[in-house]
């Protein structure tokens, strides 16, 4: 349940890179080796499972939903927005209460997202924009990165009833995937963070020792990530990690709640969207072999990728 847990949320201690050779520890190397033949055999399972009667019929239901999908995103980023700003932040409960220009900007993005007009939805997405440009300004690009999805809805809204609405919830997918992909990797650069979070709110680590359950949580959140850049995560896993986190939510409780509630908006449109409008990259292989050497090391190539930008610069 600790692993969706923005860690800069429930911590005072002052981050300290841990040293690369310890990161890339045994137990690194071999869950990633483990994730990474399980995530290649999970091309082969879901088509499968897929096709269990029940699992087709829930699948072909929420397929009925998929014209609600924007209506959802609109009014989902408004009440996220506002959730937020009535508690004195945006984005994240880490930032300043937004102050001036910048508050009257937040409610002027409000505003014109309550309105059901696909014009007033486009200036909404240039405020937002320009809202996590400022904050980038601020805070940080890479500090930011933690929150790249939200570029991604600015996008998807732009996109709203214009030839390239069909690339919007693609956008939405690859931006909220590269966002857990780099949170994930906090917890195994800053780990003293997370063993605070583990000690101080006494998260349960079953039976694992806790520097090691700091690995194995990251290790689901990143996942989940990549799942969503690849295309593997549909409607079944989605709802699945959507139960996740409302555990987790359950843990953490109120600042958990406001903190990711936009995230529950984007998990409920990965339900609903599923992934029959995507093309995913393993679809480019056609051979079962093919895409399980794709899946496997292409994991290990993100995944090295990551740790690496994020050591480096963040």
């Amino acid at each position: 349940m600790f692993h969706f847990a923005h860690v800069k949320w429930f911590t005072d201690v002052v981050p300290v890179k841990e040293e690369i050779s310890k990161i890339l520890s045994p137990v690194f190397m071999g869950t990633a080796l483990v994730v990474a033949l399980l995530l290649a055999v999970l091309t082969q399972l879901l088509p499968a499972i897929m096709q269990i009667p029940a699992i087709g019929k829930l699948d072909r239901q929420l397929e009925k939903l998929r014209p609600w999908s924007f209506t959802i995103l609109q009014y989902g980023t408004a009440a996220s927005l506002l959730w937020g700003l009535l508690e004195g932040g945006l984005f994240a409960p880490e930032f300043a209460a937004p102050e001036s220009v910048i508050h009257i900007a937040v409610i002027a993005a409000i505003a014109l997202l309550l309105v059901p007009s696909h014009y007033s939805v486009k200036l909404a997405s240039t405020v937002l924009f320009g809202l996590y440009v400022y904050y980038a300004s601020q805070y940080g690009l890479f500090h930011m990165l933690d929150y790249g999805f939200y570029l991604a809805i600015a996008a998807a809204l732009a996109m709203y009833k214009t030839p390239y609405e069909r690339m919007a919830f693609p956008l939405l997918y690859l931006g909220t995937g590269l966002s857990l992909c780099w949170v994930a990797a906090e917890k195994w650069i800053y780990p003293a963070m997370s063993l605070d979070i583990v000690h101080q709110h006494g998260v349960p680590t079953f039976g694992f020792p806790p520097t090691v359950f700091i690995v194995i949580a990251a290790f689901i959140e990143f996942v989940v990530g990549y799942l969503l850049v690849v295309g593997i995560l549909n409607r079944l896993l989605s709802i699945v990690l959507t139960l996740i986190f409302i555990t987790t939510t359950m843990l953490f409780g109120y600042v958990e709640i406001v903190g990711h509630f936009m995230i529950h908006i984007i998990l409920i449109l990965f339900i609903i969207e599923g992934v029959s409008f995507y093309k995913p990259p393993v679809d480019m292989h056609k051979t079962k072999l093919d895409r399980i050497i794709f899946v496997g090391l292409n994991f290990l190539l993100v995944l090295a990728a990551f740790i690496l930008l994020y050591y480096r610069f963040a």
